[in-house]
């Protein structure tokens, strides 16, 4: 039986603080026992009862694997790179790695390939070399060198919203939600053409990214062609009153139930 790839093993952010709730949370099952989400304590029995419906009426938008990822569709949004016209393709020389980063790197490959992140690359221009990174866990982060491709991509300056605008907006609403696109990136195709300069070497085989990759320059900061646009909906006017966003965070309130 296959191993199936959790949607947490092929972020390198695993070690990221992420925001948790101070008070204590109860389990919700929304698909049997194994799918549960979590609830705040302090909601009242009838706001948790609605609650509880609206998720496990809705539980098709959980993401537990990386199957349940469907993604954004090529037709909607591709993440373009945009280069330098003088900007020469750079394949680095191959740097050595050690049996057990070898092992490491084969590993986190076989997890990209089964989840249909990358495939393998013939006739490479550009090619960056794989950097495997020691956790405090004691596991390895596989990273990509991507030094030279964004060197030849210039920066996009694209303005985040006001996080002041945004905490001040929230008051007088009598309900919040946080949504945190932590994994967004993979959702985001990459554009057919800019396809090849992802390329990456390993010992046995050169792969390239069919999915936006982590170490691409100002990957979040590149919001008009990358993740940002996918939530800068909530930057529209008729928005405003119930939702806005910062960077990868998205804020949703209501006056009311």
């Amino acid at each position: 039986m296959s191993h199936v790839v959790a949607v947490t093993e092929l972020d390198p952010r695993t070690e990221e603080v992420r925001v948790e709730p101070e008070e204590e949370t109860r389990l919700i099952p929304l698909r049997g026992d194994c799918k549960t989400t979590k609830m705040g304590i302090s909601l009242s029995m009838e706001d948790a009862k609605k609650l509880s419906a609206t998720l496990q009426a809705n539980a098709d938008a959980f993401a537990w694997t990386v199957a349940n990822m469907s993604g954004v569709d090529p037709s909607v949004m591709t993440h373009k790179l945009s280069t330098f016209r003088d900007a020469r393709p750079v394949a680095q020389k191959k740097r050595k790695l050690g049996e057990e980063k070898r092992a490491a790197a084969r590993e986190e490959i076989e997890k990209l390939l089964q989840a249909k992140f990358v495939r393998e690359a013939h006739y490479t221009t550009w090619l960056a070399n794989i950097v495997l990174v020691k956790k405090s866990n004691g596991k390895w982060r596989m990273c990509t060198d991507y030094t030279d491709l964004n060197k030849a991509c210039p920066k996009d300056s694209y303005p985040l919203s006001s996080i002041d605008r945004l905490v001040d907006g929230a008051a007088g609403h009598k309900y919040m939600s946080f949504l945190d696109a932590f994994s967004g990136y993979n959702q985001i195709s990459m554009h057919p053409p800019d396809i090849n300069k992802t390329a990456f070497m390993t010992d046995d085989t050169n792969y390239v990214y069919e999915v936006m990759p982590f170490g691409l320059k100002k990957r979040w900061d590149n919001l008009p062609e990358a993740h940002g646009q996918n939530i800068q909906g909530a930057d529209r006017p008729e928005c405003r009153d119930i939702c806005g966003r910062h960077d990868r965070q998205v804020l949703l309130m209501r006056p009311t139930c």
